[in-house]
């Protein structure tokens, strides 16, 4: 009996242990060049980000709020940048020990790319978006605003 509670206890451990792990990603994370604060947010088991301020929020013409008018969707273009969820459907993957199966999107060139991340040891988070193959591609870092 003790050792079957000993089991218990180690197993529901190291659930605790992953799911602490996999959620640090959650929070509100500063872009590489510290002009937008994305907030990170968990449904179910899949991770999205959303922007919820920009440093220069106008437009072009000097109107404001700034515009998604780069999306190829031509209906989305006259939203806000800001709202906008510009990571998708990112996944934990344990093995791994990173997020990988989602999306992220440049509103400032209105591309989507294929994405992986990575938390640092220092507690910054890596992020690479490609097209096709994960060697092509740009990466950026992020800072935890906090």
């Amino acid at each position: 009996m003790k050792n079957l509670i000993f089991v218990l206890v180690a197993i529901f451990g190291m659930q605790s242990i992953a799911k602490a792990q996999n959620d640090k990603i959650l929070g509100i994370w500063y872009n590489e060049k510290k002009d937008a604060k994305i907030k990170v947010y968990k449904k179910g088991s899949t991770y999205y980000g959303k922007i919820i301020w920009m440093k220069n929020n106008k437009n072009d013409d000097g109107t404001s709020p700034k515009l998604d008018s780069k999306n190829p969707n031509e209906k989305l273009r006259k939203r806000t940048i800001v709202g906008t969820n510009i990571l998708l459907d990112l996944k934990w993957d344990a093995d791994a020990k990173e997020y990988n199966g989602g999306e992220i999107y440049d509103p400032r060139g209105g591309s989507t790319y294929s994405l992986f991340a990575i938390l640092k040891d220092d507690g910054s988070l890596f992020l690479k978006g490609y097209v096709g193959f994960s060697v092509f591609g740009r990466s950026t870092v992020w800072t935890k605003a906090i």
